[in-house]
Formats: C-alpha cells, sequence, structure tokens
C-alpha cells in the first residue's frame, strides 16, 4: 500500500472489486518501524457495478432434434458484480445476419436448451453468451460454433447376414450406415434375435 505523509489523515483507497465488502486497518510507521494495525473498520460494501467477466467454456451441442443445446462456465460470485445477476443468450445460424436473443434469470445456470422445429439436425449456429445484473447488460464471450441436435437414423443396415459358428451362437454381419449430415454420426448397432 502506498505510504501517507504523518500530517495526512484521509485517504482514498483504489481499485477495490464492486459490490464485495471489505474492512479497513490503518498501521504508523517511522524510521524505526512499523507499529500495531488499528481496530478492523465496519464492514462496508462496495457499490454496484456492470459485470465484465464473460462466461468461458461456450459450447453445448447434442440434445433431441429440433433443439439446439448451450452451455458455459457460471461466473462467480465475487465477479457479478451486483444483485439481480442473469445470462444473455445469443445465437443464429451460421450465415444469418439476425440474432436470438435470450435471457437466464438464475445465477446458477449453466445451460440453455432452445426448442424449435424448424431447426434442421446438425446445423451450426453461431454462440455467444454475456452477463448483466440490475446495473446493466456486461461482456459477451468471443463466438462459438455449435451444432443443433441430431436426429434418428433413417435407414436400417443393408446386407445383413449370419453365420452359425457353434450349437449356440451365430455370427452377424452388416455394412455399415454411412454418415449423413442430417443424421450425424451413428453411435451404435442393437441386434434383435427371436
Amino acid at each position: 500500500p502506498e505510504v501517507i505523509n504523518g500530517r495526512t489523515h484521509k485517504a482514498t483507497v483504489v481499485d477495490l472489486s464492486p459490490w464485495v465488502e471489505y474492512e479497513f486497518r490503518v498501521v504508523a510507521s517511522n524510521s524505526v518501524g512499523i507499529g500495531e494495525p488499528s481496530r478492523p473498520s465496519a464492514l462496508l460494501k462496495t457499490k454496484a457495478a456492470v459485470p465484465v467477466v464473460a462466461p468461458t467454456n461456450i459450447g453445448g451441442g447434442g440434445g433431441s432434434r429440433s433443439e439446439l443445446v448451450i452451455t458455459w462456465e457460471p461466473v462467480s460470485e465475487e465477479l457479478q458484480n451486483g444483485e439481480g445477476f442473469g445470462y444473455v443468450v445469443m445465437f443464429r445460424p451460421l450465415g444469418s445476419t439476425t440474432w436470438t436473443k435470450a435471457v437466464v434469470a438464475s445465477v446458477e445456470s449453466s445451460k440453455y436448451i432452445y426448442r424449435n422445429e424448424s431447426i434442421t439436425p446438425l446445423s451450426p449456429f453461431e454462440v455467444k453468451v454475456g452477463v448483466y445484473n440490475n446495473e446493466g447488460e456486461g461482456t459477451l464471450s468471443s463466438i462459438s460454433i455449435i451444432y443443433s441436435g441430431e436426429d434418428e437414423p433413417q435407414m436400417a443396415p443393408a446386407g445383413a447376414s449370419a453365420l452359425s459358428v457353434s450349437a449356440a451362437a451365430v455370427e452377424m454381419s452388416w455394412l455399415p450406415i454411412p454418415w449423413n449430415r442430417h443424421t450425424g454420426r451413428v453411435l451404435g448397432y442393437e441386434v434383435r434375435d427371436w
């Protein structure tokens, strides 16, 4: 801390965080050394301010058909800068000029799901997430690309064949379903018998 000359009895403390409780002590010093600190002052809370730290780790994807799932890492309490804290989620289809905006009023939230039947499976969206409190809207994250949910496979595997390998086992084989931009990648197959 800055040393104040002995004839001054007042100081301004700067670079404090908004909406945080502080207590203060004063210590006298001279050429011999530093004395005992004063008793702590009463707790004093700084005024609120617009939040300046945007959420991090913007991600998402997955979800069901016709959904866009957006996730982020919540902003810690000491960086919320005031009451009424929440998140602003903005997204648009890649190549579009118009942003859709949603407000998530819960401080603990880390996810937003947009549902709309017009969303085609695996469509890329530009997404950014910001913050706000009672003082106003703050910083937005940088843009992330997130894909809408996949659709279920639209075709059955072809070329299924069975080969008896023992009295109690049959070996099955089939041609894989090709990747499709609208339905996504196949994560697995189910073999049924009757």
